[in-house]
């Protein structure tokens, strides 16, 4: 009876430990999905403040004027163009 019971425990420690390793490797793999994700995360939103400052530089009003008067031939309507239409 003796024997068994250590056995028992015997048993019962080692899966314990074994569960134990598990939990450590589980562990360690979500958190190298973290830094992976941290990492990702970061270089995105680098990314992101690139295209905001390039569309700030796109869409600045110098810029589009200046393309909408060398391209696009457009140029501000004089006072007898403007047309005003009352409802």
């Amino acid at each position: 009876m003796r024997a068994f019971v250590l056995l028992l425990l015997l048993g019962l420690v080692a899966t314990s430990a074994i569960a134990v390793v598990l939990t450590r490797h589980q562990h360690r793999e979500a958190f190298i999905a973290l830094s992976k994700a941290e990492n990702e995360r970061d270089e995105l939103n680098i990314e992101f403040g690139r295209l905001q400052i390039e569309q700030a530089t796109w869409s600045e009003t110098n810029r589009v004027e200046q393309i909408a008067t060398s391209k696009l031939g457009m140029k501000f309507p004089e006072g007898a163009d403007v047309v005003v239409v009352l409802p």
